[in-house]
């Protein structure tokens, strides 16, 4: 819908929120399915609970309104999640979870952005019961953001040691296929070293 006052406006980003949770519902327990690490499928578990909770307390304030909140489509976090999985499609299983994390992050920092903008306008329009459940949610996004950076510590170093250790042993194999040939230039040697000996 257009907007044409910050009341408006203001409606606007709460449907666009919503909808963003939405998406993020539908879209987390793939990621969930697809994680390796049971501390990144615990924090994303976890989430998907808070993004719930986070839904439910836009459908309150839109209540409070008498608006509904389902009339915006969230085109930003439809770009996001499409990105985020693509990547996963095309990443391979030693990154996996690095891949999921950096997924998880723009999504997070979206939605910072959103329910940040949104509690300004809460406060500014004397929605204050509203203006503290969008600041909540907005420290839950936090949080979550701090988590995945906290997790992403660990699975981006094993990510980088396991890639080390694949071109070890990719290294380790050339070295076994090139021995043979090696062994087979020690017999020339020694015999050309007799025929040395025996025209000597």
């Amino acid at each position: 819908m257009a907007a044409n006052s910050l009341q408006e406006l203001y409606v606007t980003q709460l449907q666009d929120l919503y909808d963003a949770e939405q998406q993020i519902m539908k879209a987390l327990p793939k990621m969930i399915q697809e994680a390796q690490s049971d501390e990144l499928r615990a924090a994303l578990s976890e989430h998907l609970e808070v993004t719930k909770t986070q839904a439910g307390r836009i459908e309150s304030i839109s209540e409070e309104l008498g608006t509904d909140p389902k009339n915006e489509k969230c085109k930003g976090m439809e770009g996001v999640l499409k990105e985020g999985s693509e990547l996963l499609k095309e990443t391979g299983e030693k990154v996996r979870d690095a891949a999921i994390i950096a997924a998880s992050q723009r999504v997070e920092h979206y939605e910072m952005a959103g329910y940040g903008t949104a509690r300004a306008y809460a406060e500014l329009l004397g929605y204050n019961e509203a203006a503290g459940m969008l600041a909540q949610s907005l420290e839950e996004e936090k949080e979550a953001d701090e988590t995945l950076s906290g997790l992403a510590e660990g699975i981006n170093i094993a990510a980088q040691e396991a890639e080390v250790a694949h071109e070890a042993e990719a290294n380790t194999g050339k070295s076994a296929e090139r021995s043979p040939s090696d062994s087979k230039a020690t017999p020339r040697g020694n015999k050309a070293s007799a025929r040395g000996k025996r025209v000597a």
